[in-house]
Protein backbone atom coordinates (compact mmCIF):
# COMPACT_ATOMS: atom_id res chain seq x y z
CA UNK A 1 0.00 0.00 0.00
CA UNK A 2 1.58 3.43 -1.08
CA UNK A 3 2.43 6.16 1.85
CA UNK A 4 -0.38 8.73 2.10
CA UNK A 5 1.61 11.51 0.69
CA UNK A 6 -0.44 15.40 1.64
CA UNK A 7 0.62 18.22 0.53
CA UNK A 8 0.29 22.15 1.69
CA UNK A 9 0.79 24.94 -1.26
CA UNK A 10 0.53 28.61 -1.50
CA UNK A 11 0.88 31.25 -4.29
CA UNK A 12 4.80 30.83 -4.31
CA UNK A 13 4.01 27.86 -6.64
CA UNK A 14 1.67 29.75 -8.41
CA UNK A 15 3.45 32.79 -8.85
CA UNK A 16 6.25 30.47 -10.76
CA UNK A 17 3.34 30.43 -13.71
CA UNK A 18 3.32 34.13 -14.01
CA UNK A 19 0.05 34.05 -11.80
CA UNK A 20 0.12 37.87 -10.08
CA UNK A 21 -0.75 38.12 -6.44
CA UNK A 22 -3.33 40.93 -5.15
CA UNK A 23 -0.21 43.62 -4.13
CA UNK A 24 1.11 42.44 -7.44
CA UNK A 25 -1.73 43.21 -9.66
CA UNK A 26 -0.44 47.05 -9.97
CA UNK A 27 -2.76 49.49 -11.71
CA UNK A 28 -5.77 50.06 -11.04
CA UNK A 29 -6.10 47.62 -8.04
CA UNK A 30 -3.34 50.06 -6.58
CA UNK A 31 -5.55 52.40 -5.06
CA UNK A 32 -7.96 49.44 -3.65
CA UNK A 33 -7.86 47.31 -0.34
CA UNK A 34 -8.30 43.44 -0.82
CA UNK A 35 -11.61 43.58 1.17
CA UNK A 36 -12.67 46.08 -1.23
CA UNK A 37 -12.91 43.54 -4.18
CA UNK A 38 -12.71 40.04 -1.87
CA UNK A 39 -15.74 40.30 0.54
CA UNK A 40 -19.63 40.34 1.06
CA UNK A 41 -19.46 44.00 1.55
CA UNK A 42 -17.51 44.61 -1.52
CA UNK A 43 -19.96 42.94 -3.69
CA UNK A 44 -23.17 44.08 -2.67
CA UNK A 45 -21.48 47.30 -2.64
CA UNK A 46 -20.04 47.03 -6.20
CA UNK A 47 -20.35 43.69 -7.79
CA UNK A 48 -19.12 45.22 -11.40
CA UNK A 49 -15.69 46.46 -9.69
CA UNK A 50 -15.56 42.65 -8.28
CA UNK A 51 -16.55 40.69 -11.03
CA UNK A 52 -14.30 43.09 -13.15
CA UNK A 53 -11.06 42.44 -10.72
CA UNK A 54 -12.06 38.35 -10.72
CA UNK A 55 -11.91 38.55 -14.64
CA UNK A 56 -8.90 40.20 -15.01
CA UNK A 57 -7.54 37.35 -12.40
CA UNK A 58 -9.10 34.71 -14.54
CA UNK A 59 -7.91 35.87 -17.71
CA UNK A 60 -4.42 35.32 -16.54
CA UNK A 61 -4.93 31.66 -15.97
CA UNK A 62 -6.78 30.87 -19.12
CA UNK A 63 -3.27 31.78 -20.06
CA UNK A 64 -1.25 30.10 -17.31
CA UNK A 65 0.57 26.59 -17.74
CA UNK A 66 2.02 24.54 -14.79
CA UNK A 67 5.31 24.73 -13.76
CA UNK A 68 8.23 21.99 -12.86
CA UNK A 69 6.60 22.54 -9.20
CA UNK A 70 3.22 21.62 -10.17
CA UNK A 71 4.51 18.70 -12.68
CA UNK A 72 6.87 17.50 -9.63
CA UNK A 73 3.58 17.20 -7.21
CA UNK A 74 1.96 15.25 -10.13
CA UNK A 75 4.58 13.10 -10.52
CA UNK A 76 5.00 11.95 -6.82
CA UNK A 77 1.44 10.17 -7.92
CA UNK A 78 3.93 7.02 -8.72
CA UNK A 79 5.34 6.66 -5.70
CA UNK A 80 2.72 7.48 -2.92
CA UNK A 81 -1.24 8.31 -2.33
CA UNK A 82 -1.02 11.90 -2.63
CA UNK A 83 -3.35 14.45 -1.87
CA UNK A 84 -2.90 18.51 -2.70
CA UNK A 85 -4.56 20.87 -0.09
CA UNK A 86 -4.40 24.47 -1.90
CA UNK A 87 -4.97 28.16 -0.92
CA UNK A 88 -4.65 28.80 -4.39
CA UNK A 89 -7.63 29.12 -6.44
CA UNK A 90 -6.59 28.29 -9.69
CA UNK A 91 -6.76 24.97 -11.20
CA UNK A 92 -2.85 24.27 -12.22
CA UNK A 93 -2.89 20.83 -10.38
CA UNK A 94 -5.09 19.42 -12.01
CA UNK A 95 -3.55 20.39 -15.34
CA UNK A 96 -0.21 19.03 -14.15
CA UNK A 97 -2.18 15.78 -13.53
CA UNK A 98 -2.96 15.58 -9.46
CA UNK A 99 -6.00 14.04 -9.26
CA UNK A 100 -6.75 14.36 -5.24
CA UNK A 101 -7.11 18.33 -4.57
CA UNK A 102 -8.93 20.52 -2.59
CA UNK A 103 -9.07 24.07 -2.79
CA UNK A 104 -9.53 25.75 0.54
CA UNK A 105 -10.24 29.40 -0.69
CA UNK A 106 -12.65 28.13 -3.66
CA UNK A 107 -11.75 27.98 -7.39
CA UNK A 108 -11.71 30.51 -10.52
CA UNK A 109 -12.94 28.50 -13.01
CA UNK A 110 -15.83 28.30 -11.32
CA UNK A 111 -18.98 30.35 -10.73
CA UNK A 112 -21.90 30.06 -8.18
CA UNK A 113 -25.34 31.09 -7.42
CA UNK A 114 -25.69 33.69 -4.61
CA UNK A 115 -29.38 32.55 -4.30
CA UNK A 116 -28.41 28.41 -4.03
CA UNK A 117 -24.55 27.93 -3.17
CA UNK A 118 -24.98 24.62 -4.28
CA UNK A 119 -25.30 25.25 -7.93
CA UNK A 120 -21.67 25.45 -9.06
CA UNK A 121 -21.29 26.02 -12.58
CA UNK A 122 -17.53 25.34 -14.16
CA UNK A 123 -16.85 28.60 -16.71
CA UNK A 124 -16.07 28.15 -20.51
CA UNK A 125 -14.56 31.64 -21.00
CA UNK A 126 -12.35 33.79 -18.10
CA UNK A 127 -15.51 36.49 -18.41
CA UNK A 128 -18.54 36.66 -15.62
CA UNK A 129 -20.50 39.78 -16.14
CA UNK A 130 -24.19 41.29 -14.15
CA UNK A 131 -26.32 39.41 -16.13
CA UNK A 132 -24.58 35.98 -16.60
CA UNK A 133 -27.79 33.90 -14.08
CA UNK A 134 -28.30 30.39 -12.52
CA UNK A 135 -30.53 28.16 -13.86
CA UNK A 136 -33.12 29.68 -11.21
CA UNK A 137 -32.48 33.03 -12.50
CA UNK A 138 -30.21 34.29 -10.02
CA UNK A 139 -27.04 36.45 -10.78
CA UNK A 140 -23.76 34.41 -11.37
CA UNK A 141 -21.08 35.05 -8.41
CA UNK A 142 -17.27 33.80 -8.24
CA UNK A 143 -17.12 30.52 -6.58
CA UNK A 144 -14.06 31.97 -4.19
CA UNK A 145 -14.40 31.87 -0.01
CA UNK A 146 -14.27 36.01 0.42
CA UNK A 147 -12.70 37.56 3.68
CA UNK A 148 -15.82 37.35 6.47
CA UNK A 149 -17.15 33.75 4.58
CA UNK A 150 -16.55 30.28 6.22
CA UNK A 151 -14.35 27.79 4.88
CA UNK A 152 -16.24 24.90 4.54
CA UNK A 153 -13.57 22.85 2.93
CA UNK A 154 -11.45 23.09 5.95
CA UNK A 155 -13.56 20.50 7.64
CA UNK A 156 -12.58 18.50 4.18
CA UNK A 157 -8.98 18.46 4.57
CA UNK A 158 -8.28 18.30 8.73
CA UNK A 159 -8.98 14.42 8.58
CA UNK A 160 -6.55 14.26 5.06
CA UNK A 161 -3.54 15.70 7.06
CA UNK A 162 -4.24 13.42 10.54
CA UNK A 163 -4.11 10.08 8.39
CA UNK A 164 -0.83 11.59 6.34
CA UNK A 165 2.70 9.88 6.43
CA UNK A 166 4.32 12.57 4.72
CA UNK A 167 3.65 16.30 4.79
CA UNK A 168 4.84 18.91 2.31
CA UNK A 169 4.73 22.52 2.97
CA UNK A 170 5.59 24.55 -0.24
CA UNK A 171 5.39 28.02 -1.46
CA UNK A 172 3.19 29.29 1.91
CA UNK A 173 4.59 31.53 4.90
CA UNK A 174 1.72 29.31 6.99
CA UNK A 175 -0.08 33.04 7.82
CA UNK A 176 -3.25 32.43 6.47
CA UNK A 177 -5.63 30.86 9.04
CA UNK A 178 -7.30 29.07 9.07
CA UNK A 179 -5.26 26.77 6.35
CA UNK A 180 -1.62 27.96 8.18
CA UNK A 181 -3.14 26.12 11.47
CA UNK A 182 -3.16 22.23 9.35
CA UNK A 183 -0.07 21.43 10.26
CA UNK A 184 -1.05 21.16 13.48
CA UNK A 185 -3.24 18.32 12.90
CA UNK A 186 -0.31 16.19 11.57
CA UNK A 187 0.32 12.49 13.24
CA UNK A 188 3.58 12.92 15.73
CA UNK A 189 7.26 12.72 14.20
CA UNK A 190 5.86 12.21 10.88
CA UNK A 191 8.64 13.61 8.09
CA UNK A 192 7.64 17.31 7.20
CA UNK A 193 9.07 19.20 4.15
CA UNK A 194 9.29 22.96 4.01
CA UNK A 195 9.63 24.21 0.15
CA UNK A 196 10.11 28.36 -0.12
CA UNK A 197 12.74 30.37 -0.51
CA UNK A 198 11.91 32.22 2.53
CA UNK A 199 11.39 29.05 4.83
CA UNK A 200 8.74 29.48 7.46
CA UNK A 201 9.78 28.69 10.65
CA UNK A 202 7.66 26.04 12.17
CA UNK A 203 8.26 25.14 15.77
CA UNK A 204 7.85 21.22 14.98
CA UNK A 205 10.05 18.19 15.23
CA UNK A 206 11.02 16.26 11.80
CA UNK A 207 11.19 19.97 9.93
CA UNK A 208 13.52 19.95 6.51
CA UNK A 209 13.77 22.86 4.87
CA UNK A 210 14.60 23.21 1.08
CA UNK A 211 15.38 26.96 0.63
CA UNK A 212 14.40 27.08 -2.71
CA UNK A 213 11.63 28.15 -5.15
CA UNK A 214 8.82 25.54 -5.91
CA UNK A 215 10.05 24.42 -9.06
CA UNK A 216 13.81 23.48 -8.27
CA UNK A 217 12.86 22.67 -4.73
CA UNK A 218 10.46 20.24 -5.17
CA UNK A 219 12.73 18.40 -8.07
CA UNK A 220 15.20 18.20 -5.34
CA UNK A 221 12.81 16.94 -2.26
CA UNK A 222 12.07 13.98 -4.77
CA UNK A 223 15.38 12.38 -4.45
CA UNK A 224 14.52 12.41 -0.72
CA UNK A 225 10.99 11.21 -1.32
CA UNK A 226 11.87 8.16 -3.49
CA UNK A 227 13.81 6.57 -0.70
CA UNK A 228 10.73 7.48 1.87
CA UNK A 229 8.20 5.43 -0.01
Amino acid sequence: MKKKLVILSGSGISQESGLKTFRDMGGLWEQYDVTEVASPEAWKRDPKLVLRFYNERRKQLWEAKPNAGHRSIAELEKWFDVNVITQNVDDLHEQAGSFQVVHLHGELRKSRSTSDPNLIYTMKNWELKLGDYCEKGSQLRPHIVWFGESVDELQRAIPIVENADIFIVIGTSLVVYPAAGLVNHTKPNIPIFVVDPHSPEMFLKNVTYIQEKAGTGMQKLKSKLEKLR
